[in-house]
Formats: structure tokens, sequence, C-alpha cells
């Protein structure tokens, strides 16, 4: 049960994590839930592997399969497509909910930017950046290109210089105008289309974003609602986005009535977002309002696979990640890199799957003891494999012993 200090909402940890394990619906598999509600609720979907995104979203809805991600992403009807695969937060590869594509391009256009990454001779001048995204729009507008295609339209719109190959890629060096290709889907003008056989194309998906204050207030908004209570600095590094600009969005829209982080006067002030206090992360925020938490403890077993939201967007996290988990799951700090077994809500094992036709072997990894499960723990984890296969449309069976697969197998 929450309480007030100073005058403000005080959240522990149990709390806070029932509540956003119920909000990213890993209390309880949802009937009906969507595959687009489903990614909404996470605020995106990692999608870098993709087989590992149908599973995040499977796990959410009763009922969901691979292939109802597929058809809301690659439905032939395009009205169907309630889903996008595109550039979102930290400009990695994500599912986004089509319907949201105004407020995300909108946001992440308007994330300021740190310093250049890339050699001198490798970069580009800020009107070249213009006219490489005006050229990828231009060229993706009613068409579906590979990377090579969409790299000779480029070109052939602004000149040799954006083919120059000075951009370090995988094992070959790739032409200077990628190095704005997440930007392009930033600006709403690039997203995936299906792919032409093994080859990746993109499109044009023709959203105008909305404008950067009203899109960035309300996905602070959402971001609260689904991974609060949380710092700017929580919300940069999700983001991947300068922490003093994430401190002067949440201190503009905290209102001069909530305190805005000094620590005076009651947490119910005018403004979008609202104080409480929560662990010893200093000024710690919610949405307006949004100060009701659970009760009761997180019960049962979950497998979360590669970069699932919860597991990279939960903070603190050596709380979600106690012991031997911050070390075996974290994979040097970086969360994602295992898909990781939740029991009650923590992390308390690492998992691996290999599939073979329809068969889907799962190998889970306890990391706190040596001794067997509990009987009862078998058996929820036994169910949770059945659900993983009935996601991946297969026949998964469970072992349990080390994992000896790295990051990303």
């Amino acid at each position: 049960m929450t309480t007030r200090a100073r005058g403000y909402v005080t959240v522990t940890w149990p709390e806070a994590n029932a509540r956003r394990l119920a909000r990213q619906h890993l209390s309880g598999a949802v009937p009906g839930l969507s595959p687009a509600d489903a990614v909404g609720a996470m605020l995106g979907t990692h999608a870098q592997v993709l087989s590992a995104a149908e599973l995040s979203v499977g796990l959410r809805g009763a009922g969901l399969t691979r292939t109802d991600v597929r058809t809301a992403l690659w439905a032939d009807d395009p009205a169907r497509r309630t889903l996008v695969k595109t550039f979102g937060p930290r400009g990695t590869v994500h599912l986004l909910p089509a319907a949201d594509l105004p407020l995300w391009t909108g946001a992440l256009s308007a994330v300021p930017t740190g310093p250049n990454p890339f050699p001198k001779d490798a970069r580009m001048t800020p009107d070249q950046v213009e006219e490489v995204v005006a050229a990828i729009g231009a060229a993706l507008t009613g068409a579906e290109l590979t990377v090579d295609e969409l790299s000779d339209e480029v070109v052939a719109r602004t000149g040799p210089w954006a083919g120059d190959l000075v951009m370090p890629g995988f094992q070959e060096m790739w032409p200077r105008w990628r190095q704005v290709l997440h930007l392009a889907g930033h600006r709403g003008v690039l997203a995936y289309a299906p792919n032409r056989g093994r080859r990746a194309t993109y499109t044009n998906p023709g959203y105008t974003p909305l404008p950067g204050p009203e899109a960035q207030a309300e996905l602070v908004e959402r971001y609260l609602y689904a991974y609060g209570p949380a710092t700017p600095a929580h919300f940069a590094r999700w983001l991947a986005a300068p922490k003093r600009w994430a401190e002067g969005l949440f201190a503009s829209l905290a209102g001069a009535g909530s305190g805005a982080g000094s620590g005076s006067g009651s947490g119910s002030g005018s403004g979008a977002i609202e104080e409480v206090v929560f662990e010893d992360a200093g000024p710690t925020w919610v949405a307006a309002g949004d100060t009701e938490f659970p009760a009761g403890p997180v019960r049962g077993v979950r497998l979360l696979p590669y970069f699932d939201a919860f597991a990279i967007a939960s903070q603190p996290r050596e709380r979600l990640f106690p012991g031997r988990a911050f070390e075996r799951a974290l994979g040097g700090g970086q969360a994602g890199n295992y898909p990781v077994l939740l029991v009650d809500g923590t992390v308390a094992g690492v998992w691996h799957q290999r599939r073979s036709g329809k068969r889907i072997t799962v190998t889970v990894e306890p990391l706190e003891s040596s001794e067997p499960l509990p009987a009862e723990r078998l058996r929820e984890l036994e169910d949770e494999v059945e659900r993983v296969g009935a996601i991946m449309e297969g026949r998964a069976e469970l072992t349990v012993g080390a994992v000896s697969v790295g990051p990303h197998a």
C-alpha cells in the first residue's frame, strides 16, 4: 500500500514492479488483446531479432501467435497493417503501432543529438543530412526498395558524395548516406516493407509527425504510465537522449505547483507529471494522479525473450536483476542480451530455445540455487514453455541445465 512522506506518495520496489508487470500484461495474458495493443503497452517492441519480437508480443495476449504478429505487420491489405517496423527508441529497430507513428516520429525527430560519433572525413553537413533525408522520402514514396536500390536513388538525387564508401558495416564499407537511415525513420519518411525474398525492403509510410513538444510530452506520460516511477535519467537512458535535455523536459512537465524536484510542497501540483518518493533514486516521477499501486506480491513464472521491453526499461536495474542475475543475465550491463526467467517478478535465470522443424527445445538455467526447482515452480515453468511453443507455432519441451550460448544466439 502506498504511503506519503514529506507530502509525496512513497512507492516501494515491490509495488512499482507489480504495477509495471500488470501494465505490461505480464501478470496474466489478456484475452482479446491485439498485437498493436500489446506493442503499445510496451511502448514499442525491439525487433532486431524478429522472432524475439513475435514472442514478446505473444506473451502479452491470450491465444496470440507469431502469425497474428506477422499479419498485423505484413498483411496483403495495407489497411490491415496495424504494426510498423521502423527505427524506434535508441535508434534501434522496433515494432510500433501504426496508429502511434505520428506520435513516435514527432517525439523522436525532436530529440537533440549528441556529439557526432563518426570520423571527420565520414561526416555530413547539416545541409547534406537534410538533402539525404528528403531524397530518401521522395525515393520511397509509393515504392518498396532494397537498401542497394535506395542507395542508387539517393546518390542520383543528391550527388556522388552520398555514395562514398566511408561507413564501417558488417565486414564491408557502406556509403556515407547510410548514417542517417535511422534519422529518416525518426522523421517518418522510412519504414520497413515486406521482405523481397530474404532481402529487406523499405517504403515511405506516409505519416505526418506530430509537433515535437506535444509528442514528447505525451511520450513522457506514456512512459511513466508503463514504467514509472522513473527519473529523467531513466527516461534518457531508455530513449538514448541527453540527460540534461530530459531533466529540462521533466521540469517543464512538472509545472510550478508540483515542486519540480525541489522537495518542497506536496506532489499533487498542476503539472502533467507528479513527484513521488521511490527507492534512493532522488526526484522520481509518475503521470499526474497516477499514484495507485497494487498491494499484493507478484506471483508466477515468465520467460522473456531477447530485448523484451520490460527487462530493458525497468529501473533500478539492480532490483530487477539481483545477485548473480546482475552479472549473468545483463551481459556487461546491457539488458536484453540474454532471454530471462522471471520468478515472482524478479530475474532468477536465463534460458535459450533451439528449433528444429516444429520441435522447440527450451533450456532454462536457474541462477541462485543448485537445488532442483520445487515441484510447483517446475509445473509453472512447464506451462510457460508450453505457451512459448504455442506462440511460436511449434511443440516446446523443457530441459533444466546450464545455458552455454552467448548473447544474441
